[in-house]
């Protein structure tokens, strides 16, 4: 691999993105404590296969056609922020239930289910793409060959796995899944309020 690659900066600056809270590990966490761990790690490798497709996207230069196409990114930005804001609605429904209709049971409860709603909510997120652009250009150069580009693809892509995996084992184990049962309407408030606001940033950022 060439030396010229940051690999460390690459990994750092995806494990703060990856980590950090938002609509993916919300999520997950949510789908593992109200359906079960299968689920929950059915909806973390959906979360995962949609980082893997914006990380190839930019790293193949498809993040700089779709930057010179800005339509593209305001079809996306507009689904994005539709997908967010119906999974608000479908938490805050689930909120007002006084039975169980967790996030993770909403909807398609199934293995496929889960995993097209986590593929989804990574996919229709446009401002994936500009996180990997801008991350690709800061730590690979522009010559780099295709043996450097799939290494760092799948460098990133297995800390992304680890870290959405352990999301969805913490979250669904027993301990966790048991104090979530009390406090499940707050928390499916909560959620409700988190994917309501990232739709709405979703829906009025200014993508460049």
């Amino acid at each position: 691999m060439s030396l010229a690659v940051n690999l460390p900066i690459v990994l750092s600056a995806a494990l703060i993105a990856t980590a950090s809270p938002g609509p993916a590990t919300l999520g997950i966490a949510s789908m593992s404590m109200g359906a079960g761990r299968r689920r929950g790690v059915a909806m973390a490798l959906g979360v995962v296969t949609g980082s893997l497709a914006w990380s190839a996207a930019a790293a193949l230069g498809l993040g700089a056609v779709m930057l010179a196409n800005a339509w593209i990114l305001e079809a996306i930005r507009y689904v994005g922020a539709g997908y967010l804001l119906y999974l608000a609605v479908l938490s805050a429904r689930s909120a007002l239930r006084p039975q169980a209709l967790a996030f993770g049971a909403a909807g398609d409860p199934t293995l496929i289910g889960a995993y097209r709603k986590g593929l989804l909510l990574h996919l229709t997120n446009p401002k994936a793409i500009l996180f990997f652009g801008a991350l690709y250009s800061i730590g690979v150069p522009p010559d780099a060959p295709p043996a450097t580009l799939l290494v760092v693809i799948a460098a990133v892509g297995l800390q992304s796995l680890l870290i959405f995996l352990t999301y969805a084992l913490v979250f669904s184990s027993a301990t966790v899944a048991r104090g979530f049962a009390r406090i499940r309407r707050l928390f499916d408030g909560l959620l409700a309020v988190a994917f309501g606001y990232a739709g709405f940033r979703v829906l009025t950022a200014h993508l460049r």
